[in-house]
Formats: C-alpha cells, sequence, structure tokens
C-alpha cells in the first residue's frame, strides 16, 4: 500500500486509515464531446482529530470570530510515499457531527486546474476595460477610413459591410428604390451610421489574461498557450472577428461622458499692451499651445506668474447646452484644471496664477456646440519690474481668430458596444466551435490545443500494461450512446438564415451526423453542440439595371434584420473579413451630405478567402454553397474544411465506427507508470492498442479503473 499524504498549507492533515482516495481523470469523454478537459476533483473523509481541528479552526462551532472560511478555496497538495504527487485546493463542504461533536470533515481537493468557471463567474466580456484600448472615434471621416482598411494603428478593429437596419441594392440605371442603391450618383449611397466596428476575437483572449491575473486580486494568472489562441500563424482563428452589436438598430446611444473631445487648435495673438511689447514675451501660443515660461522675462516678476483668465462664451444659437471643458499639461497628459456642465459663458480661471508650463485646452459636448471668433480666450497680465524698480504692465489676449465647434461625434468604446454574453459562455463556444481541450502545464499555463492535435502530441509507442491487469474483471461496451449527432449555432434568426430554413429544413452551416446515413435502432438518443453564437448568410450584390446586364459586384455585405426586415439583435455574430477592391459604392453622411466613393472595404465572409485554392478554411459545420463564388466559374462547393470536416470527422467517426468500443478494464499500476502516463499517451493490451477515454486510480493501492477506446487502422 502506498503512504498518502495531504497537506493544506504547510500543516499535514489526518486521515482515516481506510479512506480510499480516488483521482478520476479524462480529456475529453466519449459520452459528452461537448464537455472538455477537467483535472481531478474528489470529495474524500477526514476525521475530526485535535490536529484537523486546528486546521479547520472548529468550523462546526459557529461562534468562533475569524475561523475557516469555508467559502474559499484553500492551497494544498497531496504526496505518494513522501514525494509531491498534486498541487492543488481544498474545499471544505461539511462537518459531521456525533453527540453534538465533530466526528468527520468532508473536504474535496481540486487539481492545480485553473478551473475557468470558477475565476470567470458570470462576468461579461463587457467587464474586459483592456478592449477600451481598442475604443474608436465613431463617425463619418473614421467610419469610412476604417472601413477602408487606412491605417489606424490598430488592426484588431475593422468595419465590414454589414447594415444594422438598410438593405443594400446595386443599381447602375441610378433608379430609386425602396432600398438604397449604393452605386455612386446623384442622390444614392448608403448613410454611414448604418454600420459597426468590428473586433478581432484576439484581442477578447488578450484581454481576459490581462485581466484575471493574481496582481488584480484574483489568486491566479490566467494565460493561454501558443498552441491555438495565440499562434500568430494561426489564420483560422487570428482572422475571426466579432461585430460590436449591443442593441437593434443604430449604435448604443452614448451618455454624456462618451462625448469625444476636441482640442482648440486656433488661437492666436489677438491684441497686446504697450508695455507687453517692451518687456520679453514670457507667454506664446503655437498650434494651440500656451507655453508660459517667467525665465524669458528681462526683468524680475511680480508676481512671479501671470495672472490669467480662460473664458469661454458659446454663440447665441448653443448657449443653452452643456459643455465640459478641461486644461491638459501638454508634456505630461496631466489635467490641470476642468469644469463639467458648463451652460453659456464660463470662466475656468479668473484672476489666478498659472505655472510655467505648456498647456491645452480640449472640450466636448453631446450635441454641437460652437464658440465664434474670440469665443475661447486667453487673458495673461504681467507685472514686471525694471533696472530702476520702474513697474511695467502688460497683457496679451489669445483667442480663437475663427469660428471653433465641438465635436458631434462620441467615443465607440468597445465595452459598451460588445454583444452581451458571459465570459466563460464564450471561450466554452470557442472550445465547442473549434473542438479544442485543454490542460495547465507544469508553469501554470493553460495548454489549448484541439482535440486531434492533443492526442497527436502524446506517445505513439503504446505502454504496455498487460502485466499490471486484473484479468477478473473486464467489460466491452458501444462506444458512443448516440445515434446522432447535431451540430449547429443558437442564432440563425436573420433574414437569409431564415430562408434557408424555410427552403432546405436545415439550418444555415448546420449537420446532423449519422454513420453511413443510416439509422440504426441502436443506441437511441440525439446529442447536440451548439455554439453560442449568430451565425448569417451574406449576399453578394448585383447589377440590377432594368437593361438586364446582371453584372457581378464585388460587394458582399450581412443585412442584420429579421425576417420581418426589422432590426435584429440575435447572438453574438462572428465572422471573417476579407478586404476587396473593386466596384464602387457610395458611403455618404445623410446630416452634413458628405460622401466618400470607395472601392476598398471588409466584406463579411464565414469563409477565410474567396478563393478556395487560397484556403479552404470555413465556419459552417455543414459544407454550403460559398455565398461569394455561387455565381462564379468553379465549384461554389470547393470550400470544404469545414468546422466539422477539420475539427470533429475524425474524432467522432472514429467513435461512430461499428469496429469501436469501449474497454473498460482494471490494472495495478506501479507508481512510476503512473506518474510517467499522460492522457495522451497509447495503452498497448495484447496485440491491440488504445486510447484513454478516462482513468480512475486509487492513489492508496494503485487500482486504476480504465475506459479504454481501441484504435481502428
Amino acid at each position: 500500500m502506498r503512504r498518502l499524504q495531504l497537506y493544506i498549507g504547510t500543516e499535514r492533515v489526518d486521515l482515516f486509515k481506510d479512506e480510499s482516495v480516488s483521482l478520476t481523470q479524462t480529456i475529453q469523454n466519449v459520452k459528452d464531446i461537448a464537455k472538455v478537459f477537467t483535472e481531478f476533483t474528489q470529495t474524500f473523509s477526514v476525521p475530526a482529530s485535535r490536529k484537523n481541528n486546528k486546521i479547520f479552526q472548529h468550523y462546526y462551532n459557529f461562534d468562533i470570530d475569524f475561523g475557516f472560511d469555508a467559502r474559499n478555496k484553500a492551497d494544498a497538495r497531496l504526496e505518494l510515499n513522501d514525494l509531491p504527487f498534486k498541487n492543488g485546493k481544498i474545499k471544505l463542504n461539511s462537518v459531521d457531527l456525533k453527540n453534538n461533536v465533530a466526528h468527520t470533515y468532508h473536504i474535496t481537493f481540486f487539481g492545480n486546474t485553473v478551473n475557468l468557471k470558477d475565476v470567470l463567474g458570470d462576468d461579461l466580456l463587457s467587464s474586459l476595460g483592456a478592449l477600451d484600448d481598442n475604443s474608436q472615434v465613431y463617425d463619418f471621416l473614421n467610419v469610412t477610413n476604417t472601413m477602408q482598411g487606412f491605417p489606424t494603428g490598430n488592426n484588431n478593429i475593422i468595419v465590414p459591410l454589414i447594415t444594422h437596419t438598410d438593405r443594400m441594392f446595386y443599381d447602375s440605371s441610378g433608379n430609386n428604390h425602396i432600398y438604397t442603391n449604393v452605386f455612386p450618383h446623384q442622390n444614392n449611397g448608403i448613410n454611414w451610421n448604418q454600420f459597426k466596428y468590428a473586433l478581432r476575437v484576439q484581442a477578447i483572449i488578450d484581454a481576459i489574461e490581462s485581466k484575471y491575473t493574481v496582481t488584480n486580486g484574483y489568486g491566479v494568472d490566467i494565460v493561454f498557450s501558443d498552441d491555438f489562441f495565440n499562434d500568430v500563424t494561426n489564420d483560422e482563428f487570428n482572422e475571426l472577428f466579432i461585430w460590436l452589436h449591443r442593441k437593434k438598430g443604430n449604435v448604443e446611444t452614448p451618455s454624456f461622458g462618451d462625448a469625444s473631445w476636441t482640442q482648440v487648435n486656433e488661437l492666436g495673438d489677438v491684441n497686446t499692451t504697450d508695455d507687453y511689447d517692451v518687456m520679453t514675451p514670457i507667454a506664446n501660443v503655437q498650434n494651440g499651445i500656451l507655453t508660459i515660461d517667467s525665465s524669458n522675462g528681462d526683468y524680475s516678476t511680480n508676481p512671479p506668474s501671470p495672472q490669467l483668465d480662460l473664458l469661454f462664451t458659446p454663440t447665441a444659437g448653443t448657449n443653452t447646452l452643456p459643455y465640459d471643458v478641461r486644461v491638459i499639461e501638454a508634456n505630461t497628459g496631466i489635467i490641470a484644471r476642468s469644469g463639467n456642465g458648463f451652460i453659456g459663458q464660463q470662466y475656468l480661471y479668473q484672476n489666478e496664477n498659472l505655472p510655467d508650463g505648456a498647456y491645452i485646452i480640449q472640450i466636448r459636448s453631446e450635441q454641437l456646440v460652437q464658440f465664434a471668433s474670440g469665443g475661447i480666450k486667453w487673458t495673461l497680465d504681467v507685472e514686471e519690474r525694471d533696472d530702476e524698480q520702474q513697474t511695467l504692465n502688460g497683457s496679451v489676449i489669445f483667442s480663437n481668430a475663427a469660428s471653433f465647434s465641438t465635436s458631434a461625434v462620441f467615443e465607440f468604446n468597445i465595452t459598451q458596444q460588445i454583444p452581451k454574453i458571459k465570459i466563460i459562455d464564450f471561450i466554452s463556444g470557442m472550445f465547442n466551435m473549434f473542438n479544442l481541450t485543454a490542460f495547465v502545464n507544469d508553469v501554470g499555463v493553460i495548454v489549448v490545443r484541439t482535440l486531434d492535435s492533443y492526442y497527436a502530441a502524446g506517445s505513439q509507442t503504446p505502454i504496455n500494461i498487460d502485466k499490471y491487469l486484473d484479468t477478473k474483471t473486464s467489460k466491452v461496451d458501444v462506444a458512443l450512446p448516440f445515434k446522432e449527432i447535431n451540430f449547429s449555432y443558437k442564432g440563425l434568426g436573420t433574414l437569409l438564415a431564415k430562408q434557408f430554413e424555410q427552403i432546405y429544413n436545415s439550418g444555415w452551416g448546420s449537420i446532423s451526423y449519422k454513420l453511413n446515413n443510416r439509422i440504426y435502432d441502436a443506441p437511441t438518443e440525439n446529442y447536440k453542440v451548439e455554439l453560442p453564437f449568430e451565425h448569417m448568410q451574406y449576399e453578394r450584390l448585383y447589377d440590377i439595371d432594368p437593361s438586364g446586364s446582371g453584372a457581378s459586384t464585388t460587394v458582399q455585405y450581412g443585412y442584420f434584420v429579421d425576417d420581418n426586415f426589422e432590426p435584429y439583435y440575435g447572438e453574438p455574430l462572428l465572422f471573417y473579413p476579407i478586404l476587396n477592391n473593386g466596384t464602387s459604392i457610395r458611403i455618404r453622411d445623410e446630416e452634413t451630405t458628405d460622401e466618400d466613393d470607395i472601392t476598398r472595404y471588409f466584406i463579411p465572409s464565414n469563409s477565410l478567402a474567396l478563393d478556395c485554392a487560397t484556403s479552404k478554411v470555413n465556419i459552417h459545420f455543414q459544407n454550403e454553397i460559398n455565398e461569394y463564388t455561387a455565381r462564379e466559374a468553379g465549384d461554389p462547393t470547393c470550400f470544404t474544411d469545414t468546422l466539422f470536416e477539420t475539427k470533429y470527422k475524425t474524432y467522432i467517426q472514429d467513435v461512430f465506427n461499428e469496429k469501436r468500443r469501449l474497454v473498460k478494464v482494471t490494472a495495478y499500476l506501479p507508481m512510476k507508470v503512473y506518474y510517467d502516463l499522460e492522457l495522451n499517451d497509447l495503452i498497448q493490451l495484447g496485440q491491440d492498442s488504445y486510447k484513454i477515454n478516462s482513468m480512475k486510480t486509487d492513489l492508496t493501492s494503485g487500482k486504476t479503473e480504465f475506459e479504454l477506446l481501441n484504435t481502428i487502422l
């Protein structure tokens, strides 16, 4: 028998002599393919000995202050024969009493695997503050520039051709339609605010790693390996984007505090006094920056810094609207002073000293506020004494020479616009989407791999355990207790996806897998893998000129409405953006009449590339006709690398194989064999080799109950 030791912190726990502690490990159970790896969790009992009562601080006595906190897990470790075995956490579940005296503590040991659900809780994607590092100004200029992929210093943000309300048409005849004609002619064009930003999914992974750290008080650092999530070569994940769609229709209305700050750059020397002219100026304005340097004075100053007024006077038409102002130290970014909710004429400084330095003025408002020439005014009064102690007084006024208006735009903050979904649900969706599994390595990094690559990384030389077998008991089961497995997206509610379902009686991009498309009497149950995301069918535009040309354009877009043509919310939308060049379309600003004819734009796609010769990868489960190539020469169904085909088929078909069996055997493994055995290693019994589906080991006796899947040549 092996000697098992349990430590909580540095204290060794007393165990029952006959206590059997078992460790169950599984990487992905064939009985539930939607569940990924869970490390050992085992509940067992320990006596209420004097030592254990001290460790658990007599938890059963609720009158004790600052006792053992059963709400949190405590650091713990297991040893076998004084050798380190497992680090993890202990959770106290309950205490049994006999005759009102503590008898037994029931505890659970958790292997030192990051339990994402425990760490993430019910936190939403919107709680990931680091996402706001990607926030953008939301206005005509920035949207149209970002739509074209012009450099913005941030490749995590794009604007795809997905409209939230208006349908797009292309008619080179210029005819009017009830929908929006994007042919660039006369009054045609689609309003810029029909579009919303989209965020690279990898940025969400980065933000999770940034937030959930020991430094931030979470007790664990969530760090993902570069096997899948952080692999710069993994385009099928790196090029995946999420549409920032928080509500139906227009972008979520910003609060006043989300309005964009606008810097006042048009300031000039309007007026000076004679005395100021004879002094070396200690203040000047260049490019909107006020610089004060008292050392530039010819004589000693009194007082040592200039007296300052800063006055704001909005025009009569906007003087009832609120606005915020602030003065910022230009070199440090520190706010020197701010004023909020100003209405009408207001001072920010009045007869005050301003230390030497460089300063800028910024103003913001939810609605457009204007300042006529002279409406923003610095006034500085300076008193100096010459060598003869004569007083020289001077003043200078810097004001806006031309009219100034606050920006009518606001900051598109990612956390305020990202779809409402729990982080854990999003991560689970990623795992189920790409059939990922995970484990924690020796340095605490969460290694994320596809299931196929995980098994491929294991020892391909089977480990023979024949001599350790208990030949008295064994069992052979049907491997998969389901007659059919259904793969689909939860969100299939947009117009074209609904029409597809009505026509074909099948969900867009969904698949029901049956062995050889046959239905068997047994097993009798179905299993469903459903992703918590929206899945759209996109539309390529063709010229609907009545002349009948029907020429194709390079424009493909998403129409995010329901089958009643009403704006739709749905589930979080994932897609691949493809930067396409070609047909000119018009983007316009209906309020200002600004317009931009663009020939470069991000088209949304379910496929990674437009040409399947470049890449066959797509995010369907079922191979569907490609929306862009359907009317082109060649095979529009050649995008064959679906999620099912590349991530599930090998595993599922293997399990569905008529020769597949789930074999249950018992072995008594020596400690060295057990220590060295990994879940992705092959096991040999006789002449046959097997994958490990699960293994349950009694740590004291070495008795291990295996569930094994036979390999099929």
